[in-house]
Order: structure tokens, then sequence, then C-alpha cells
């Protein structure tokens, strides 16, 4: 109960964001008040404009009063619209300030954040948030704090005068005022807030799954797949439709159809008072008067009534938006240790390492431990799931072990250098992707220092020149949405560019010829080779061909090395690696065939 009670709010948290521009949205705040109060004024001119006129009828040449106070509510509408766009201009520049930084802190989080933390977590999903939250902050700060600033003071001023000229219809307008602020309270209390959260979590379900669906469009038609593939969207749609309809019929829908009866019809609720109190008048004219002050300011009682609605609703949007951003805020960060080493050459050692997903129930590695000398290509083959992807994931530092230890030319990976370490990896994966940009960029990031010439020699060694011969213009071709798209083969080869720039010690493969067809996979395989020269190679791969003539392969099976050893030694054990290499010799001789005619009926 202490935490909760010490746990900020959503201004507060909002405001954190905003630095040194909070000044602007309290001066905002403020001037809204008074801008409330000027328009405040204007009403009251009106009644004593219709209070002058009707006190000296028909003479209406007397109604000098009345001249004057239409002057009056004319300058204090003037200065309430000035104000209002003083107060506006000010809280703009917070709000401005506030999504500024929501964004730069959420961006600096997701910088520092591992590599792995992105596979659980979509682009699609993050994007969302962030975006969707800064606006929904920015929105709130900008518009819904003055307008809140403004209806307290409007409320205030509302509640004085509605008992000002006759305090019996002003009860009457209270009450509706009264049975409103209920109908709101209702719908932003109750189970309505765990009814927002199953609402934004079918949004960020239905983002993700949105992106991921149009993002594999070019392989549900290749393997025509298109009912298949869009149940997962099509169940993300219905259950964010089903929670919007939810929150729509179980908190909104009688407590807002109440709620704008009475507001709506406030004038209805004044005339049956009226009618009561009419007979008993003592001042008949000055009755009327107070009556038609009442009629027009039972007008605004809608629209003062909407902003404390909207305001609220718009703080609730904020609310669950920050709920959302807190995960991203919590987002793991690569520690940096505060004395770092620097790796003496290009090995890499795995010690009694034991690795466990956030939410895996099982290690995907346990007590693994095996050398990969520098120089030398070590290959990581087993069944799926046995833990190959996730041990090489360890050495960028995608994920940090929780016990054991991963070293690099002998040194701890935690105890170098983030910088220098990555500085010392080069990664091709089986799924990796280009940016949408041209071929010359996409590679020219992986070692920005390079020259142009330098960026043209890794693509010749990429085995890219095909490639780019074939291109309208060349190295400056963009790729992806608005250029040309590449195949799964030649991308892989623009990326196998990239790890020439970059030119590291170390080399991690995974599956890099997945996704190519004879021709790729014999132009990527000839690249591999020449990259794979000279330096420390940890690879994965399937196709046990590719491995054959590694200086050492590890069986991973279930998280725990099951073998290790050569080629030759493996085969002649006969154990797991054997019946693999078996199986898969076995798969090569496999073809088509026809049926005897005898078969066929």
């Amino acid at each position: 109960m202490g935490e909760e009670s010490k746990k900020p709010g959503t201004v507060s948290q909002l405001m954190a964001f905003a630095g040194s521009y909070k000044w602007l949205t309290v001066v905002g705040c403020i001037l809204s008040g008074i801008a409330m109060l000027l328009s405040m004024a204007v009403y009251v001119c009106i009644w004593q404009v219709v209070n002058a006129a009707i006190s000296v009828a028909p003479d209406w040449s007397q109604a000098s009063a009345a001249v004057n106070y239409g002057w009056a509510a004319l300058w204090f509408a003037l200065g309430s619209i000035v104000v209002y766009f003083f107060a506006l201009m000010c809280s703009h520049g917070a709000a401005f300030r506030v999504a500024t930084n929501i964004r730069k802190e959420c961006v600096r989080k997701l910088l520092h954040a591992p590599l792995g933390y992105f596979d659980n977590h979509a682009s699609g999903m993050l994007r969302r948030r962030i975006s969707d939250t800064a606006s929904e902050g920015e929105s709130f700060l900008a518009h819904s704090m003055p307008d809140i600033a403004g209806t307290v003071v409007l409320a205030i001023s509302m509640v004085v005068l509605l008992f000002v000229f006759d305090w019996r219809m002003g009860l009457s307008c209270l009450v509706i005022v009264v049975i409103s602020l209920a109908c709101m309270a209702a719908m932003m209390g109750g189970n309505s807030q765990d009814i927002m959260k199953d609402y934004e979590q079918a949004m960020d379900d239905l983002s993700k799954s949105a992106t991921e669906y149009v993002r594999g469009i070019p392989v549900v038609k290749v393997f025509q797949q298109t009912v298949d593939s869009f149940k997962v969207f099509k169940r993300a749609i219905d259950e964010y439709s089903q929670k919007a309809s939810e929150y729509e019929s179980s908190v909104c829908k009688a407590p807002q159809s109440l709620n704008l009866t009475f507001v709506e019809g406030s004038f209805l609720f004044l005339v049956p008072v009226v009618i009561i109190l009419a007979p008993g008048a003592d001042n008949f004219a000055l009755f009327i008067t107070n009556f038609a002050f009442y009629a027009v300011f039972s007008g605004i009682l809608s629209t003062a009534l909407a902003r404390i609605m909207f305001s609220g609703g718009y703080l609730r949007q904020a609310e669950a938006g920050l709920a959302g951003i807190k995960e991203i805020m919590n987002a793991p960060q690569v520690k940096v240790a505060e004395r770092t080493s620097a790796p003496k050459d290009s090995s890499v050692q795995f010690d009694h390492v034991t690795f466990t997903y956030d939410e895996g129930e099982h290690p995907a590695l346990d007590n693994v431990s095996f050398d990969v000398p520098a120089g030398a290509t070590v290959a990581l083959v087993g069944p799926s799931g046995g833990g190959k992807s996730t041990a090489a994931s360890l050495v960028p530092r995608f994920w940090d072990v929780q016990h054991g230890s991963v070293r690099v030319g002998g040194v701890d990976v935690r105890e170098i250098d983030p910088k220098l370490l990555m500085d010392q990896v080069a990664f091709v994966f089986q799924n990796s992707r280009l940016f949408k940009t041209s071929i010359y960029e996409n590679v020219h990031m992986a070692r920005p220092s390079a020259t142009r010439e330098e960026v043209m020699q890794a693509l010749s060694a990429a085995q890219c020149n095909d490639i780019i011969e074939k291109l309208p213009e060349g190295v400056d071709t963009l790729v992806g949405t608005g250029g040309t798209f590449l195949s799964g083969g030649e991308r892989q080869r623009i990326v196998l560019a990239r790890a020439f720039l970059k030119d590291a010690p170390i080399v991690v493969l995974d599956e890099a010829t997945a996704f190519a067809d004879p021709d790729n996979e014999a132009l990527i395989q000839r690249a591999l080779n020449r990259l794979m020269s000279g330096r420390t190679v940890l690879m994965i791969a399937h196709r046990l061909s590719t491995v054959v003539d590694a200086d050492r392969i590890i069986v991973l099976d279930k998280g725990h090395v099951a073998e290790e050893g050569t080629h030759q030694q493996l085969v002649a054990a006969g154990g797991e690696y054997a019946r693999m290499w078996s199986d898969y010799n076995h798969v090569l001789t496999w073809s088509i065939g026809r049926k005897e005619a005898a078969d066929v009926r």
C-alpha cells in the first residue's frame, strides 16, 4: 500500500519527460484558467445587457448601459481567445518536448538492449508503442491539460454563478452536472482499467500480426498458403474487435447514453422549474432575465462536461500508453564492466555455459563447454531446438549467460567493451535483411569509415558482380519498397559483403545458404570459403556436406554436448552424428518416381 501511494501519477510521469520545459505547462494551465474566467465574464455581460434592456422597456433609447455591457462582452471574448491562444502555445511547447524525449529515451533504451531482445519483441509492436504513446502524451499535455485547468476554473465559476441570480434555477442545472459526473465516474471506474489493458494488448497483437503478415506476403504467394497464413492475422483482428466491443458495451454504453440524455436536454429540465416558480415571482421582468441567463448558460454545460469527459479519456489513453512504454524502459541493457579488457586473440571458449530464456521452462544450453581455437572452424550441428543458434548468439552478447562464461581471446565477453566486442565478430544469419536504401549504403554501414573502393572490393569478394551489373543504377540502386527486389540468395550475398567489409577476426554463420537456389548457393559457398580463410569461424548448418571439412564438429542435442570430434571420428563412433549423416545421404539419393501402371487404378 505504501509503495502504491508513492507511485507517480500519469501527469507526473509525463512531466518528467519535459525536463526544463515543465514551467511552460504550468503557465499554459494558468493562462487557460484565466481565459475561462474571461469567457465566463461574457455570459455575465450578456445577462446584464438583457437586464438593462428589459428594465427600460419599451423605451430602448434609455438602454445605454446595455451598449456598454455589449462592448465589454466583446472585449472579454477577444481577451479570452487571445489568452487561450498563448495558453496553447505554452502547453504545446512543453508537449512537443515530452513527445520528443519519450521517443529519444525509448530509442536510447533499445539501442543499448541486447539484440536478442528483438527476437521476442516485434518491430511493429515496438513502433506502435513508442509512436502512439508519444502522440497520446503530446495530445494530453498540449490540449487536455489546459482544458482540465480551464474546466476546473469553469466548474468553480459555474457553481458560483448558478447561485448568484436564482438559486432554484441554479440548483436544477447543478443536478444535471452531478448526474453527468456520476456517469463519467462509472465509465472510468470498476473493471474499466482491466478492460482497457486488454484492449491495449489486443492493439499490440494486431499491430504485430499485421506487420508480420505484410512482410510474409511474398512467401505466402509462392506457397499458395493465403487462407492458412491469414488465420493468425484474422484472429488478431477478431480479438481486437471483441475487446473494442466489450469496452463499448460493458463500460460506455449505458453511462454515456444516460449522460448525453441529461446533458443535451438540460434546457428541458430547466423549463418545469420556471413554470412552477413563475406565478410567485415578485419582479417578473427580472425573473425572465434570470431565466434567459440560465437558458443560455445551460447550453455551455454540455461543452464543459464534454471537455471533462474527453480530458479523462485522454488521460486514460496516456496512462495505458505509459504502461506499454514501461516495458521498453525496463528492457534489459547490455552492461559494461567497470574495468574492460581487450581480447588477446580470436579464440572462443564456452566454459560450463548455462542459459535459459526469460519465458523458457528448461535451459536452452545446460553446462555446455567447448573451444574454438583462433583461426579454426567449428561447426554446430544437431536436431532443431538443440541450442545451436542460442550458442552462436551468446558470442556477440545477444544474451548474457546465467552460469559459466563465454570467452573471446581469453576474456569473458561481459568484460569486453561492447563496441570492441562487436568489432571482433561478424555474423551472417539465414534471415538477414537489407535496409531500404542503396546496395552501396547497405554494405557501407558495416564500416562507415570505409572508402567506396573498399566497398566495391567487398562486393566483389562476396560474388556480387553479376547482381551489380544487371541493376539499372549499379551499386547505387535502391532495394526494397520503391526500388529493386532481390532474391533470397542475392540478399544473402549482399549481407556477406558486409562481413567482408567489416573484416572481423571472428565469423558466426547461421545457415548462411538456407534460402539459396543451387546457383546462388554455389556463389555463396565460394564467398564463404574466402571469408572463412584465416578467421575463427563458428558455423551452424543442417546441410552436413558443408561441415565435412570443419576442424571440429559439436553435436548439440537438448542443450547438451552429445558428441564432438572431426567428421571421420564422429562417423566412426556410430552415434547421433553418424545417424544424421546416414539420413542426410539417404535424402540426397531420394527422388520422385512413377508408380507402376499396375498400382494405378
